[in-house]
């Protein structure tokens, strides 16, 4: 089985930055791609940046240019850097693993919270 553990969440004023770590680890065999999306309150969970294996990263249009995706593949650890923060950014943010052979994995979220 493989765990995802992430943190760097918290209450942050607009305009501001915080990064999100997530660490993989247990059985983790070949990843195909981490991902990390999030639920904003009473809304679906949305995909927000993806790095696939060999370094292609895709983000919603919402979070491009302040957003970035990276990936320390020696430690199995994507990490989010949000920049810039607005209070829509606001959501439980969720790490996603996905291995080549097919299996997904879902971390157990981190609140992020933009206000003054």
């Amino acid at each position: 089985q493989v765990q995802l553990v992430e943190s760097g969440g918290g209450l942050v004023q607009p305009g501001g930055s915080l990064r999100l770590s997530c660490a993989a680890s247990g059985s983790v065999r070949t990843i195909y791609a981490m991902a990390w999306y999030r639920q904003p309150p009473g809304k679906e969970r949305e995909l927000v940046a993806r790095i696939i294996r060999g370094g292609t990263t895709n983000y919603t249009d919402s979070v491009k240019g302040r957003f970035t995706i990276s990936r320390d593949n020696a430690k199995n650890t994507v990490y989010l850097q949000m920049n810039s923060l607005k209070a829509e950014d606001t959501a439980v943010y969720y790490c996603y693993l996905s291995e080549i052979l097919g299996s997904g994995f879902w971390g157990q979220g981190t609140q992020v919270t933009v206000s003054s």
